[in-house]
């Protein structure tokens, strides 16, 4: 009989990338392959994947994991949206939340209705028209009532903030329960296989040798299998996104306990702020050309809610990605693949979709190179997307305060994330592009907190008299913070069902 899958993988790295592909590909091949994670103990992984997006849901749904047991053990907390503070200009503010704004109209969204009536001299804020972001703004939390169609409770989206060293642990109990075998060690040779240069076994400086068929690397930014064995090329994005190094330090709890996460642009970069139970994760990103580490390092310092808990860790980086994610019997997953900045949090979901992508197309013994293609092909498509979308926060600004955001101001952009800035300003349409990530919402959101202003809405909006217009918009904001009243204060849903060790400092 042919054997259609491969024996050996081998995954280089743990941390998150490492122990979500573990889990993952452990679940799906029912012992049938052997699954080895080698380690080192003396490599520390970067740690600052804090918040996640709403697709981790069903990551974790498809490994059958309890949220509440998920969340305890990662001293998670929900999340919402993303609050943004002084993007557009000092001293404003908006929220990008997850999930839908309002309740469309027919074949036509909500927004465009919205649109309308702000060209005809209405001003509401359009975060009043999201389920997500009347909640995040009183600091309410509960979960979605799928049982309650057609009310805004049906359409609560959640993603979490957790502490992402734990959900590693965690998943690597799961994954070693399934089978996987972790080898601690220190690799100091990659050794290539003949005739095709694909990647033959591994040496570890115990002298142990580690042969495979199939190899993840999630080694991080390192990249030790795809960028130093295969020398894959990576490509350089800090053209378009100017940030480049990165400080991480966690502080003590305050109240009340959010559920968003909060940027907070600066004169060169932004800082982040992440609640979870037990501590605040806090990070500046920054752009080396434009500020000194010094600098940043006081910024970050003076601008914490909480008692610092340690000394802020210095991250460089290189915004961009490989140009193959996949070469020959290697597939990178998570930072070996890639980096974006975790402005809007993606590089855990980049985890997920890679795995899945990897299992949607799993290797056998010899594996079709279109097989590979495809892999590559839909990753690029991917990471081109999220790209413009980071994009847009930095391009669309009206701040001059600075020469970090006058060269944001001036800086070319790809001719596809101009053509969506076109697009909406001339029509108020975000339509989303086959597969990509973010949806119509988020990029509504986003170009109207940035200040994107359009000049038209959808023709059929005019369907309904001025009267109706306002009637059905002042519904869909009233019903939504009727439906924010009924919620729990986050904190007090966390106390509730999922406290860690007692529930959430204050």
């Amino acid at each position: 009989m042919v054997k259609a899958m491969v024996n050996d993988i081998v995954i280089v790295g743990g941390g998150t990338a490492g122990w979500m592909t573990a889990a993952a590909f452990a679940s799906v091949t029912h012992g049938r392959c052997r699954i080895r994670v080698v380690e080192s103990d003396e490599i520390a992984t970067i740690g600052v994947g804090e918040a996640t997006i709403p697709p981790i849901k069903l990551f974790n749904q498809a490994l059958k994991i309890d949220e509440d047991e998920f969340l305890r053990a990662t001293q998670g907390t929900f999340k919402l949206g993303i609050e943004f503070v002084n993007w557009r200009r000092i001293g404003e503010s908006y929220v990008h939340g997850f999930g839908t704004i309002g309740q469309d109209f027919g074949p036509v969204g909500c927004h465009h209705y919205w649109i309308k009536q702000q060209l005809l001299g209405a001003r509401s804020d359009l975060g009043d028209y999201s389920v997500n972001t009347a909640a995040a703004k009183q600091s309410r939390y509960m979960r979605s009532r799928p049982d309650m169609a057609g009310s805004p409770l049906a359409d609560i989206a959640n993603a979490f903030h957790f502490d992402a060293g734990l959900y590693a642990q965690f998943l690597r109990q799961r994954a070693e329960q399934r089978g996987v075998v972790r080898t601690e060690g220190r690799i100091v040779e990659v050794v290539l296989r003949e005739p095709d240069g694909g990647i033959g076994s591994l040496l570890l400086a115990s002298g142990e040798r580690i042969e495979g068929d199939f190899f993840v690397d999630c080694s991080g930014i390192r990249a030790l299998l795809i960028g130093g064995a295969l020398k894959e090329p990576y490509e350089d994005w800090s053209h378009w996104l100017p940030c480049d190094r990165a400080l991480a330090v966690p502080c003590a709890s305050v109240e009340p306990l959010l559920p968003y996460t909060r940027a907070t642009a600066h004169s060169a970069g932004w800082q982040w702020r992440i609640p979870l139970q037990h501590r605040i994760g806090n990070g500046h990103v920054y752009s080396s050309r434009f500020m000194s580490q010094d600098e940043a390092t006081a910024i970050l310092m003076g601008n914490l809610d909480g008692e610092a808990l340690g000394e802020p860790r210095h991250i460089p980086f290189i915004p961009g990605r490989r140009r193959r994610t996949w070469v020959k019997n290697c597939v990178a997953v998570g930072l070996s693949s890639g980096f974006f900045e975790p402005i809007e949090s993606t590089n855990i979901h980049l985890i997920q979709t890679a795995v899945q992508r990897v299992i949607a197309l799993f290797p056998g013994p010899v594996t079709d190179q279109a097989v590979i293609d495809e892999y590559n092909e839909q990753t690029q498509f991917e990471y081109e997307r999220i790209r413009d979308f980071i994009i847009l926060h930095y391009k669309a600004t009206e701040r001059v305060d600075s020469p970090f955001w006058q060269h944001c101001r001036d800086m070319s952009i790809p001719d596809t994330l101009q053509h969506r800035i076109d697009l909406f300003r001339g029509t108020g349409r975000a339509l989303r592009k086959g597969m990509e990530l973010f949806g119509e919402a988020s990029w509504v959101q986003v170009m109207v907190g940035q200040g994107i202003e359009p000049r038209a809405y959808h023709p059929l909006v005019d369907a309904l008299s001025i009267d109706e217009l306002d009637r059905y918009l002042d519904n869909v904001r009233t019903v939504i913070g009727k439906c924010v009243k009924v919620m729990p204060a986050h904190a007090q849903f966390i106390a509730e069902h999922c406290a860690a060790g007692g529930g959430p400092r204050g």
